[in-house]
């Protein structure tokens, strides 16, 4: 019972053990994944893939992971708290992956032994005393941070110190912070190093990594991307707007880390695609009526927009990127084309494809028609009917007061 204890208090930064001992259904795959930390272990059925390396992967708080070797021949699973190797003292994390897919992920996140200090060890499964001390530790964060705010406003630093982690001996303290510019904080070290009496590491990080870290709901009503899935983050230009045909307006434009938006890298691929076979958008086209100066397009429906004025929206004229080319080549001639809109006829030709389309006979509101004139034909019954009714309570009247007329 002493254990589970320990384990409930450790919960909120190990999320994989607390969801192995409260949902015990899951797969072994697919149980810890509820973080945007988690890697699908699809080699979990294959033992000797289990076998292949001692490298397991150890997850800490926030972001945090390390690469640890398991010298001592420990049986590790995902979820597991163990004791690693620090600089100085040990740390306390969560076994997020082991097997060969750990080499696979050493790769990605291009991991060097000579910029980490070398290959460091798990020591052991954590003990009771090990979580102790770390819950200790972990009680420190928050009076450590805001005591930390204050001393760098008193030395006049423009940053933000964000988080505060200490390493589960509590020898050590990571501070996160934000800043704009370069801050020179050699002062603030020595002044926190007194005031701790613990090591001291800055560490900074970017506002879309604050924001991830905080988390929040975005302007459509999801979570944010770089609190529950996003790992990397891609520089976000205004040209990804231009190319969309969005209205330059930072404050659209912009998160709620105040930079640009991620979600403008999702489809510009697909619209730099679609740009490809529409016109430019500089060449004036020319009829007889008038010149005529591109206004707006739809890039995935081919359709853009015309005026004869070239700074107002003026007799504004929407037409297919087909129509606009045929009237480009037409100007290459030195014809001109009597309007820019296509003739009546091949408007016509295509109402009637469109109408032998199947998708749109099968369309519900071709019932509307049908309905509505039935409607109307009951209504109109329903009329006579009434005005027979009272043709016929007048004639008995009418008998009734000229009994002679009747015999």
């Amino acid at each position: 019972m002493e254990n589970e204890n320990i384990y409930e208090d450790f919960s909120d930064i190990v999320p994989e053990k607390s969801s192995t001992i409260k949902n015990t259904t899951c797969c072994y795959g697919c149980s810890p994944h509820i973080n945007k930390l988690h890697t699908y272990d699809w080699l979990h059925d294959y033992p000797e893939m289990q076998a292949a390396t001692k490298m397991v992967e150890v997850q800490f708080k926030n972001t945090r992971k390390g690469y640890y070797i398991n010298s001592n021949n420990i049986d590790l699973k995902i979820g597991d708290i163990v004791a690693v190797e620090a600089t100085p003292g040990h740390d306390i994390g969560t076994v997020s992956l082991t097997g060969k897919l750990v080499e696979l992920q050493m790769k990605k996140n291009n991991f060097r032994e000579e910029n980490n200090g070398g290959l460091k060890r798990v020591y052991r499964i954590a003990r009771p005393t090990d979580l102790e001390k770390y819950n200790q530790a972990k009680a420190r964060e928050y009076p450590t941070m805001i005591r930390s705010r204050q001393i760098a406003e008193e030395l006049g630093l423009q940053m933000k110190i964000g988080d505060v982690e200490y390493q589960g001996d509590g020898s050590k303290a990571i501070f996160y912070y934000i800043a704009d510019e370069r801050v020179d904080f050699r002062q603030l070290i020595k002044v926190l190093a007194s005031e701790f009496k613990v090591k001291i590491e800055m560490k900074q990080i970017g506002a879309r990594q604050e924001a991830g870290r905080i988390g929040g709901i975005g302007p459509c009503g999801r979570e944010l991307c770089c609190s529950c899935w996003m790992t990397n983050f891609v520089s976000v230009s205004t040209s990804c707007a231009r190319c969309q045909d969005l209205s330059i307006n930072p404050q659209k434009l912009a998160g709620q880390c105040g930079k640009l938006k991620c979600c403008l890298n999702y489809e510009i691929d697909a619209y730099v695609e679609a740009q490809k076979n529409l016109p430019s958008y500089e060449i004036v086209l020319q009829t007889k009526d008038a010149d005529y100066y591109h206004v707006k397009t739809d890039i995935f429906q081919g359709l853009l927009t015309y005026s004869t004025d070239k700074y107002n929206p003026v007799h504004l004229v929407t037409i297919s990127k087909d129509r606009v080319f045929e009237v480009i080549n037409m100007n290459k001639k030195g014809e001109k084309p009597l309007k820019l809109e296509p003739d009546i006829e091949e408007n016509v030709q295509n109402e009637a494809l469109y109408m032998n389309d199947l998708l749109n006979d099968q369309n519900i509101d071709r019932f509307d028609d049908k309905i509505s004139s039935s409607s109307v034909k009951k209504k109109k019954k329903k009329k006579k009917r009434k005005q027979n009714k009272k043709s016929a309570k007048t004639n008995t009247e009418n008998s009734s007061d000229n009994p002679d007329k009747n015999e």
